[in-house]
């Protein structure tokens, strides 16, 4: 039995958070003993993980401030767990760790990135100074996990140096994004839409990274070029964006729904998903997503987002938004045939490249390794 600590800055519902409660659930509890610890608070997630039997603690840190207190809590921690190995989540927790890790037995430490081509300015300033440590002390760890290729590449050329890399990327359960007949016409009942509608949705929290500036004026283009054409949006403070969409001439064409956590119920329901980010996506998960749900992707290239989609959407460079609404109008003017073709390929290609079990064997397979090594 290999006892494997967690430690991720918070158990909120992100991109990070949501691949690690995937990860230990579905883990062979057989082989590996799990726990989780979160830096700030347990979150929706840290909940379900409760609920599901993984056991979870909480640091109780505040966000954006030097905390020695909880440092010392971690160390403690890791003292009394005595755990085989130790994978960090994201850079703050990365640094912690790799500082906990140093005096409590030194077990294995395995860091985790998910991030390519940030841009730091629209964040703080501590962000730029964590990297540039990190960077430094990126001998330490036994092993690096990346969820893509480009964010392999950029933090190479932040100056990571570590011992190993090791790419995986981010799993998708097939079983539970997966196509569903009976969803088109839920989705235009539940949101009042017409039932012949369009439907575009994108699945991205409001944040400078995913560019809702560029989707929404992309989007104003398609609603006067197509009459039929509605847009969804899912995502932490969508409703925000509500006076931004009625300034592209988007009112009554916009649903703003929010935080949801039924995004696998909406997805088979639309036409077809769109990511407008225009920087900082190692591997967009959303993509995949909607692709197990045989629902064509249109994404900007960020990231692994040419790659995971392959042959089976459209790619189109970023800050576009005449070249975001012309490849959306291109798989609307595809018509449903059209877009069915796709949408089978990509479920076929999520299948065979990105499903969940796959995935979980990865990351098993990289710690009986370590952990050998370690022995």
């Amino acid at each position: 039995m290999i006892h494997v600590v967690h430690v991720i800055s918070d158990l909120d519902t992100g991109g990070a958070e949501v691949m690690l409660a995937r990860l230990v659930r579905g883990m062979d509890r057989t082989r590996f003993a799990n726990q989780v610890v979160s830096l700030t608070t347990d979150g929706e997630l840290g909940k379900e993980l409760k609920a599901a039997g993984i056991p979870v603690e909480s640091l109780g840190m505040r966000r954006a401030r030097a905390d020695v207190g909880g440092l010392f809590r971690l160390i403690r921690l890791l003292r009394v767990a005595r755990p085989a190995l130790v994978q960090s989540w994201l850079y703050h927790a990365d640094l912690l760790a790799v500082l906990a890790s140093r005096v409590t037995g030194n077990p294995p430490l395995v860091w985790n990135l998910r991030c390519s081509d940030m841009d730091l300015s629209h964040y703080p300033g501590q962000t730029r100074w964590v990297l540039r440590a990190l960077a430094l002390c990126s001998r330490i760890p036994a092993a690096v996990v990346v969820n893509s290729e480009a964010g392999q590449a950029l933090h190479e050329r932040a100056g990571y140096r570590p011992r190993r890399w090791a790419v995986i990327p981010n799993g998708v359960d097939v079983e539970q994004f997966r196509p569903d007949a009976a969803a088109r016409q839920r989705l235009r009942s539940e949101l009042d839409l017409p039932a012949d509608a369009i439907v575009v949705t994108m699945v991205a929290r409001v944040d400078p990274m995913k560019d809702y500036d560029t989707f929404l004026e992309a989007a104003g283009r398609v609603a006067r070029a197509r009459a039929d054409a509605y847009f969804v949006l899912i995502g932490k403070d969508t409703p925000t964006l509500s006076s931004k969409a009625a300034g592209q001439g988007l009112a009554g064409r916009l649903k703003f729904l929010g935080l949801r956590t039924d995004v696998d119920r909406l997805l088979p329901g639309a036409d077809l998903a769109c990511l407008s980010s225009a920087f900082g996506e190692g591997f967009p998960t959303v993509l995949a997503e909607a692709m197990a749900c045989e629902v064509p992707c249109v994404t900007t290239d960020v990231g692994d987002a040419r790659a995971i989609v392959g042959e089976t959407g459209l790619v189109v460079p970023r800050h576009e938004p005449a070249a975001l609404a012309g490849a959306m109008l291109d798989l609307i003017n595809r018509g449903h045939a059209g877009r069915a073709v796709l949408g089978q390929a990509a479920r076929a290609r999520v299948e065979k490249n990105y499903a969940l079990p796959r995935i979980i064997e990865q990351y098993q397979s990289l710690y009986d390794d370590l952990c050998r090594r370690a022995s």
